[in-house]
């Protein structure tokens, strides 16, 4: 099966960057140029996906506008002659591609966000992205590359990453059959402490999933942290279907810490077509 549709769980309340984040959405933060769920989405789009599926909240307005046409602006760019600009806000969201929105009404976790999505799904497998990894795989993006292991395997997929021991309580952490790149998924559990890891390969915001899931989502008890992790259904998922893991090739950046975020701003303005070489010059006199 062909998978056209994505969620992005964007309801979180981004606290560890207040006070930034006080009235402005974590996912619209900038990396240089362009805000994080911006970058999450030109991910997906380059994969295949047509229909973008947002779970939001109240105060995630400026999300909905940044998807949306703006004829003012539009008119002002197109009166001025600023052809080039105006070609860039009309491609934040390209023709051919929908969004939808829906409502997380309270805090319950990322399996709850997921499980809000299901009218909008259905019965299709799909697509989840966390706008707070920011992945640059290249010329193959993390989802094209999982896109790719899902034609050959018709199961879920979840990403992966090698982590030091030490920051285990940090992730789900994957028990997988082989070391090979794809393996097939034994047991997921979520923020173990290093003594209890099954291994040192930690899940990242890149998932495909069948819709079994939501089914397991309504059936799940809170588990770390009082939510509904996405993590326990997945576990409840391998008793049900064969789940693999994946890791992927590329870089990312966690873009939910403030490092994380300070990092990726670096790179990308250092790759930056017309930033990269003054920046980069900067830098070098700022380090000497």
């Amino acid at each position: 099966m062909r998978i056209t549709k994505a969620i992005f769980p964007v309801a979180g309340l981004g606290t560890r960057f207040l006070p930034a984040t006080k009235a402005n959405p974590k996912e619209m933060l900038p990396i240089v140029d362009k805000p994080l769920i911006q970058y999450a989405v030109e991910e997906a789009i380059a994969a295949g996906i047509t229909e973008l599926i947002f779970v939001t909240n109240s105060s995630k307005r400026a999300i909905e506008d940044h998807f949306d046409s703006n004829f003012e602006l539009e008119f002002f760019l197109q009166n001025r002659g600023k052809e080039q600009l105006l070609d860039v806000v009309k491609q934040i969201l390209p023709p051919g591609v929908s969004c939808a929105y829906i409502r997380q009404q309270s805090p319950q976790g990322l399996g709850h966000a997921v499980w809000c999505a299901k009218q909008l799904v259905m019965q299709e497998p799909f697509a989840v992205l966390l706008a707070d990894d920011l992945i640059d795989g290249g010329q193959h993006s993390c989802l094209k590359q999982m896109m790719a292991m899902f034609e050959e395997n018709q199961s879920s997929i979840i990403a992966v990453e090698k982590i030091l021991p030490a920051e285990t309580t940090k992730y789900g952490v994957v028990d997988v059959a082989s070391s090979e790149k794809l393996a097939r998924l034994h047991g997921i559990v979520e923020k173990p402490q290093p003594a209890d890891a099954p291994s040192h390969l930690g899940v990242v915001g890149r998932y495909i999933l069948t819709p079994k899931i939501f089914t397991l989502l309504e059936k799940t008890h809170r588990g770390s942290g009082g939510e509904i992790q996405l993590t326990d259904a997945i576990a409840s998922l391998l008793k049900e279907e064969q789940v693999f893991a994946y890791q992927f090739e590329g870089k990312r950046y966690d873009c939910g810490s403030k490092l994380g975020y300070l990092e990726a701003t670096v790179a990308y303005a250092l790759k930056h077509p017309e930033l990269a070489d003054d920046f980069k010059r900067s830098l070098e006199l700022m380090i000497a």
